[in-house]
């Protein structure tokens, strides 16, 4: 688990000012932030069919990117590790980019269907050749994320999208 869940000063600064500290006992931070996908998670992540990845660069500079490939893109190696391919886009490598020089990374799941959502913080790492890359033969890249911290979050002010039929 995460060192005594604490927050850092931005956050217990925010929670002081807006009167919320009361709510974030050691019970609630350690059931809500976690440091590794429960199983209960695993089978939401892997059927995920896209989600948010945030990365910065060495400068702070933030980018934020849509990442789909429909259900299974995403390969949760253990509880502590995941992995998705990179596709080739519009050739600009924003998300890998900053990667390069922020391994930092937040991930955002949302289901539209339920509300459901989890957030997954850690650190990416990018291989084009070796074990990792073989996870995803097919595709030029594959990120790798070692988990850092797992908050997974109520449906409350979530939309519910209904699919389009065809």
């Amino acid at each position: 688990m995460l060192d005594d869940y604490d927050f850092h000063p931005g956050e217990v600064a925010a929670q002081e000012r807006w009167q919320t500290a009361h709510i974030w006992d050691k019970a609630r931070r350690t059931r809500l932030l976690l440091d590794h996908i429960p199983e209960p998670f695993h089978e939401r992540i892997k059927n995920a069919p896209f989600f948010f990845l945030a990365t910065s660069d060495n400068t702070g500079s933030c980018d934020c990117s849509f990442k789909g490939g429909g259900p299974g893109f995403i390969q949760i190696i253990d509880n502590k590790r995941l992995a998705f391919p990179d596709f080739d886009g519009n050739g600009a490598f924003m998300s890998v980019g900053n990667i390069l020089k922020n391994h930092h990374v937040g991930m955002l799941f949302i289901d539209f269907s339920d509300g459901a959502r989890l957030r997954v913080n850690g650190r990416a790492s990018i291989h084009d050749d070796g074990p990792n890359k073989e996870l995803f033969p097919d595709q030029p890249r594959v990120i790798l994320v070692e988990i850092e911290q797992v908050v997974p979050n109520c449906a409350a002010h979530i939309p519910r999208l209904v699919p389009l039929e065809e």
